[in-house]
């Protein structure tokens, strides 16, 4: 199988294309400067040119490209720089796939902030989006995918979940403050959470590859956890405390409008990837937990025995 990547060095692009190359798989990452080998193809979202040849060759195309939204605090100037460069690169990519006349399948990056805070509410691909920032952002950034899909391009939106992992990511941020015992609670603690392990959501979108999906599919664990009890289970699992909460108010000045996004809930399943089969690696929070440490390398040491 021949996989191009469009955002390839950021934390699920970096793994999604070690774990196709492992199996046998080739993976060609899309790079914003000249290529370097076979494995690579240049392109420039901002000017829109791709290699349309490279684009007809594939036999799926996974677009994770965009300013990272975890990495500055939020300000209207940033959060116009990450509609943008979402904008620009799934448009660019999108021509591109148009003028290949390309026949496989758009694996389109989304994210489970397209439901905004929603309180108690269960929700499914089906829910509406919602009204916050980031929001907007997202129903933007799937809106720039349409005309693949009314070319008759199977497109799957990959609305991703809080991803943890231990070497970056959601989890990798709080990890001085767990590791520290400094954190039990984000605001309220009250917030429901949609998470799903780094080594699950590649295997997720592996399994989209493979299926026949189109639409939008909630890429998640198949259990919500509440905020308090998620960071109960890091620090269990890194052998800590949990002393103190981080306010809202705290929250909002340090990261600004994304908190709200930070401090929504979102109590909502996999409807696809449960109607489709996928096994996940790490359903429970608490196994997900202990993965995160033992890769982080702060998982508690056994006492030997005397």
């Amino acid at each position: 199988m021949r996989v191009v990547i469009a955002g390839s060095s950021g934390l699920i692009g970096s793994a999604l294309q070690e774990s196709l190359r492992s199996d046998g798989h080739e993976a060609i990452s899309l790079v914003r400067r000249e290529a370097r080998g076979p494995k690579e193809s240049a392109w420039d979202p901002q000017a829109g040119t791709i290699d349309v040849d490279v684009l007809a060759s594939a036999d799926a195309v996974v677009n994770l490209a965009g300013a990272s939204i975890g990495a500055k605090r939020l300000t209207s100037s940033y959060a116009e720089k990450v509609l943008k460069s979402r904008l620009h690169s799934t448009g660019t990519l999108v021509r591109g796939l148009l003028d290949a006349d390309y026949s496989g399948v758009l694996i389109q990056g989304s994210a489970m902030g397209y439901y905004g805070a929603r309180g108690e509410e269960k929700l499914s691909e089906r829910s509406s989006p919602g009204s916050t920032l980031l929001a907007s952002i997202v129903t933007q950034w799937e809106a720039a995918a349409a005309p693949a899909v009314e070319a008759g391009i199977r497109t799957v939106f990959s609305r991703t979940g809080l991803v943890l992992a231990g070497h970056g990511g959601f989890a990798a941020r709080l990890l001085p403050l767990v590791k520290r015992g400094l954190l039990s609670r984000l605001g309220s603690g009250n917030a429901w959470h949609s998470w799903i392990t780094l080594e699950d959501h590649v295997s997720a979108t592996r399994f989209m590859i493979d299926s026949d999906h189109s639409g939008p599919a909630n890429m998640i664990a198949p259990i919500a956890v509440r905020d308090r009890d998620f960071i109960a289970a890091m620090a269990h699992a890194a052998g800590r405390p949990t002393t103190f909460p981080v306010p809202a108010s705290i929250l909002r000045t340090v990261v600004g409008p994304a908190a709200e996004d930070l401090l929504s809930s979102q109590l909502a399943s996999p409807g696809v990837l449960n109607r489709l089969g996928f096994t996940w690696q790490h359903p429970e929070i608490s196994t997900a937990a202990a993965w995160v440490m033992d890769e982080a390398g702060l998982a508690p040491q056994s006492s030997p025995e005397s």
